[in-house]
């Protein structure tokens, strides 16, 4: 596969995407390729930039996998791969509860893979990935060999790529539930059920549990705590477990609650407040009972996933961090989250000064977080870098 004119110097530098419009379809026609098929690409010159994989009908046409392959790839590079994975993961981490694979990051773009100790869930979101299925599990058998292996391809991208949602077990007997291990500095080790099969993405969010566990660092004891839009409560538990007087948990999902409530009193002798319904809601309805608590955690799911929905979706970062802001006492602790990567960490930071503004606070910034270290970002694809929390005391303006 053949690219234009000067489309290689972003390759050069580190990318992985070839777009469609970047490729020389007079000297390589895509319609001559077979979808999920993989590649050599060159540059205008004929210069070998990798080997990738190519979808004919997507903008991403092709993602690479190796620069210096000769041939095609299979179980044997897959293995490499996820050892190399692998050694990072248990180099960084105090549980054998992690992210495994993290796409493009570990040189494996379209794969995800989440470790549950004995167990693994992964994601496939491109079609060239779905063609290796049969070769990621072997490579996944030889280098860990787990008890369970579940594939959660339930991610709607898996659409662009012209790739049906479904939920299988490769292996292994899934339980209801299992339970994931979050160590905290100088402090106890919490064990949280989670739904792997029913929960949301693989089932827990790794990519918040370094910035857990420095919340302790900043919470007042005896604190009164709201975690919002809190999932199955790893905010709560969390400072629950750093000594809050009470905390609370709002959320959409009945069943998510009912895991947050569960967490909570296992962890510790607490039990969470729970509201259900929209956070925007509800935190509106707290505001006017005049109910005040001593920080307030806001982690919402993406409210942008495309570049269009950018100023709705920064319209609904800075509404739901004013209402946060407006049950939050003076002098206490805002943790704002997005995980959007559209929205870009000053965008962010826009949001919640903007929100202040308009309730007459102070902000001052304590910390800027990012994904978890299982969670690498490649230097040279941006797309790989999209958590964001900003750790804010807020006083009277």
């Amino acid at each position: 596969m053949r690219l234009r004119r000067g489309e290689d110097r972003r390759l050069r530098a580190g990318h992985l995407w070839v777009f469609s419009n970047e490729i020389d379809v007079a000297a390589t026609p895509l319609a001559s390729f077979e979808p999920g098929a993989q590649v050599r690409v060159l540059s205008d010159r004929g210069q070998s930039l990798g080997v990738a994989y190519l979808n004919p009908a997507t903008l991403i046409a092709a993602r690479i996998l190796a620069r210096d392959a000769d041939g095609p790839l299979g179980r044997k590079w897959l293995a490499g791969r996820l050892r190399q994975a692998l050694a990072l993961r248990e180099s960084c981490s105090q549980s054998a509860h992690y992210r495994w694979v993290f796409g493009e990051s570990d040189g494996l773009p379209g794969l995800v893979l989440d470790r549950y100790g004995d167990i693994v869930v992964g994601q496939i979101a491109t079609l060239g990935m779905e063609r290796l299925q049969s070769e990621i599990e072997a490579a996944i058998r030889e280098v860990l060999d787990p008890a369970v292996l579940l594939w959660k391809n339930d991610s709607g991208a898996r659409a662009l790529e012209g790739l049906p949602e479904r939920v299988q077990l490769a292996w292994g007997e899934l339980p209801e539930q299992v339970s994931v291990r979050e160590v905290l500095p100088a402090g106890p080790t919490l064990n949280f059920a989670v739904d792997l099969a029913g929960g949301q993405k693989t089932g827990w969010f790794f990519d918040q549990t370094f910035n857990r566990s420095l919340l302790p660092r900043f919470l007042r004891a005896g604190a009164r705590v709201l975690d919002v839009c809190s999932y199955a409560g790893g905010w709560a538990t969390t400072a629950a477990a750093a000594g809050a007087r009470e905390v609370g948990c709002v959320d959409s999902s009945a069943s998510a609650l009912a895991l947050a409530a569960r967490n909570v009193g296992a962890n510790t002798p607490l039990t969470a407040v729970l509201h259900r319904g929209d956070a925007f809601e509800v935190l509106a309805a707290l505001a006017e009972t005049g109910e005040r608590y001593d920080a307030v955690i806001v982690d919402p799911p993406a409210f942008i996933k495309r570049r269009k929905e950018i100023p709705q979706g920064q319209a609904a970062y800075r509404k739901l961090n004013q209402l946060a802001l407006r049950v939050l006492e003076p002098g206490g602790l805002l943790v704002s989250c997005s995980c959007s990567h559209h929205l870009a960490s000053e965008d962010l930071l826009a949001a919640i000064q903007g929100a202040a503004r308009h309730v007459d606070r102070f902000v001052q910034v304590l910390y800027e977080g990012g994904q978890s270290p299982d969670h690498p970002r490649h230097p040279a694809i941006p797309e790989t870098r999209y958590l964001k929390a900003f750790f804010c005391r807020v006083s009277r303006g």
